[in-house]
């Protein structure tokens, strides 16, 4: 995940060095705390967080509890993780929900931080749980705010309630609540206008869509990458219009991740949500022990597995992972993977869940798999004939140099595919074995072992 890469990395080699120890000093801690605050001043967290942040974790490491331990750099490393989790919130602060419906979810912040694209992307998730969200136009001074939103509610096909430009935001909020009630829909997200900065016509306009709607949920949406600014941004507005949650936008931006860490401690609101990407599905809601764990480079298994569950169609993964383990795993095989890896998500965004291999992953910059190397390779699958396909030892030099010229490639990246679909078979067959019914023998030092054999390699030209 980028928004921590320069953290992380930072971070695993303090804790490198406590690691191995049998025994730590107050030297020790202090040294490794020193390390640990200026990687979160790196990072771009508030100062004020950052004291109190290492004060705790030194407090408690230089408590009983370390020195008595057998593992005494083991304990520091989960004294940071759990002051990283309470940091964020603690626990995940789901959506409120009204006792009767429809719930108001009322989105506000600065021009730019991506309210409406989070407008349609909260709708999405909604829809997910079978509910029914109506999206609200309230944005009347941005040109092309209300046609972006009905062109996401399009995309998701949720309605939008729009009066133009030319009705007042309050208004247009006053109706927009009413035609809910009539059509049943049980969550309501107005999308506000913003502003290049907070001024007070913007506050006044939004105190009242708030008296006039009443809302349940008044969720700040704020740009990741803005670090510092985001926490002040977040701030005003709190004390105008007393937030209840946060939303973090561009969380996978090339960012230090700061704002993430500071908000809640400095607003006292809960994160909701963080979106890691683009597409409409990209919004999750957020774990503040989950990105911990992520943070400190040790992983995050249990998104991974939703991830998987919600993206794989669980007969066919299972009808897959026998052709795996028996060999039979062919090239129409390998296209279906494809798709189904592709739902998952970007692949480096995937790696950053393992255990290890988060600030490990700037190798894998090459493999970053980009689209257009993906179409080239279904180009290549999609030239060869069923009977090839289905049996890849039939693909002999003539064959090669017809589906080259089909694809539109090079006989040499064609070798190159089929070399690499035999590598991936052999390693699948190796994966399958090593992968029971209940999950990993032997846990993730298997998988981390042979994913690290000879490099990564993927089958992406």
């Amino acid at each position: 995940m980028a928004a921590f890469e320069g953290l992380t990395s930072r971070l695993q080699n303090v804790f490198g060095k406590l690691r191995g120890k049998g025994k730590v000093s107050e030297d020790d801690v202090n040294e490794a705390m020193r390390e640990v605050r200026l990687a979160l001043l790196e990072a771009d967290v508030n100062f004020k967080v950052v004291k109190d942040f290492v004060a705790k974790v030194k407090e408690r490491a230089l408590g009983q509890e370390v020195v008595k331990s057998f593992t005494p750099g083991m304990v520091i490393i989960d004294l940071v993780n759990k002051e990283l989790t309470e940091l964020m919130g603690g626990t995940t602060s789901k959506l409120a929900k009204a006792n009767k419906p429809p719930t108001v979810i009322m989105m506000a912040g600065l021009q730019g931080a991506g309210k409406t694209t989070t407008s349609g992307k909260l709708a999405r998730l909604l829809q997910k749980s079978n509910h029914k969200p109506l999206l609200v136009a309230a944005d009347i001074y941005r040109p092309a705010a209300i046609k972006q939103l009905q062109v996401l509610g399009e995309q998701i096909q949720a309605p939008v309630f729009s009066l133009g430009d030319q009705t007042s935001p309050v208004e247009i909020a006053r109706q927009a609540l009413a035609q809910a009630k009539a059509n049943g829909n049980d969550y309501v997200i107005i999308d506000t206008a913003g502003r290049l900065h907070i001024d007070e016509a913007l506050m006044e306009e939004l105190k009242q869509i708030h008296e006039v709607t009443k809302p349940d949920e008044v969720l700040l949406v704020v740009d990741a990458m803005t670090g510092q600014d985001a926490v002040n941004v977040a701030q005003s507005f709190d004390e105008q219009l007393e937030l209840t949650g946060v939303v973090l936008t561009k969380l996978d931006g090339d960012t230090r991740g700061g704002a993430a860490l500071s908000v809640k401690a400095v607003t006292g609101r809960p994160i909701k949500f963080a979106a890691m990407g683009e597409k409409i599905d990209s919004l999750e809601p957020f774990h503040p022990d989950r990105m911990a764990s992520r943070i400190l480079g040790m992983g995050d298994m249990l998104s991974l597995i939703e991830k998987a569950q919600a993206g794989i169609d669980a007969d066919q993964a299972a009808e897959m992972e026998r052709k795996m383990r028996t060999a039979e795993f062919t090239f129409e095989d390998f296209l279906e993977q494809m798709a189904q890896v592709r739902k998952l998500g970007p692949l480096d965004q995937i790696f950053d869940m393992l255990p290890g291999m988060g600030g490990k992953m700037k190798g894998l910059k090459d493999v970053k798999v980009d689209e257009k190397q993906i179409n080239r390779v279904e180009a290549i699958v999609r030239s060869m004939t069923t009977e090839e396909k289905r049996k890849p030892e039939l693909l002999n030099h003539n064959r090669r140099k017809r589906i080259a010229a089909g694809s539109g490639t090079s006989v040499a990246e064609v070798n190159r595919l089929i070399k690499q679909f035999d590598d991936m078979r052999k390693m699948m067959k190796q994966f399958s074995s090593m992968m029971g019914p209940k999950g990993p023998k032997g846990g993730m030092k298997g998988l981390k072992g042979m994913l690290g054999k000879g490099g990564m390699k993927f089958p992406f030209g």
